[in-house]
């Protein structure tokens, strides 16, 4: 794979994504619905993570969790290449059912950068198996192995901050219809604060201003309805975009291929040239 490109494989194995990237491309802040965990193998990155910014290298396994706040930017000229697998939370809860009984892991990823060759070692071969024919005894070994320990707690890891009660409104306003037009006023009404308040609170706890969180819940309705087949344009009507040019441009930014590639990795394997476009 050149420089540049991202490649997401067929899907072989219900509720797992598998991505490839080699590029340059600078990461807007976003979320996933998914838990997602990758090895970087060339070049090296700084992005922020639910533990403050952090910065990955060769070798470096990174993670991410559902709704986790992150963005992306290469260090350096080169940009940088990595793999990453992308499992639906019915998938890893399951998961944590069998590895609970040996308290062994939480049910998040705690740590957003882990240096362990094992664990890389381990999720290259994890990824082989899911992008190609493999023994389904040792992909269900690794699954289990790779989670387990991308899970496992270390003492001293930060909590979770509580939620303000006034930023739960307000994203459950927008969580209940992503599609709906809403205006900061509407937001500040509903929780009873000056659109200020509002803004800032938002910010403060979630990593994102109302806006951004709304665009992002808009893509994820949009994705859920690509991979289910709906036609581009009508998956950007029902998610609440302008046109599929807005949800085109937002899904680039965001993820860093198109919404198409992203419908033919349901068929197919397609590899997908980079679109250049402002860096956000």
């Amino acid at each position: 794979m050149t420089s540049g490109q991202f490649r997401m494989h067929r899907r072989k194995v219900a509720g797992v994504e598998a991505v490839e990237a080699d590029t340059r491309h600078t990461f807007a802040r976003h979320t996933h619905e998914q838990f997602g965990i990758g090895v970087i193998h060339r070049g090296a990155q700084r992005s922020l993570s639910g533990r403050g910014e952090v910065e990955a290298g060769p070798g470096d396994t990174i993670t991410v969790n559902p709704g986790e706040v992150h963005d992306g930017a290469p260090i350096g000229d080169r940009g940088r290449s990595w793999r990453m697998l992308y499992f639906d939370p019915a998938v890893v809860a399951d998961a944590v059912l069998d590895i609970g009984a040996g308290g062994t892991a939480g049910r998040e990823f705690s740590r957003p950068v882990i240096r362990s060759a094992a664990l890389a070692e381990r999720f290259g071969e994890l990824f082989s198996i899911l992008t190609a024919q493999g023994d389904e005894l040792r992909r269900e070994e690794l699954s289990l192995s790779v989670l387990a320990e991308a899970m496992r707690e270390h003492a001293g890891d930060d909590r979770k901050r509580p939620v303000p009660a006034a930023v739960a409104i307000t994203r459950t306003l927008i969580d209940d219809d992503p599609a709906a037009p809403v205006t900061l006023a509407d937001l500040a009404r509903e929780c009873g604060l000056s659109r200020f308040q509002v803004l800032r609170a938002f910010a403060r706890a979630t990593g994102l201003t109302p806006h951004a969180y709304l665009v992002q819940r808009r893509i994820d309705v949009a994705r859920r309805l690509i991979a289910q087949g709906t036609p581009l344009a009508e998956a950007a009507a029902a998610s609440g975009f302008a046109d599929q040019s807005h949800m085109t441009r937002t899904f680039v930014r965001k993820y860093g291929l198109s919404p198409g590639a992203y419908a033919g990795a349901s068929i197919s394997s397609p590899m997908h040239r980079e679109r250049k476009g402002p860096a956000a």
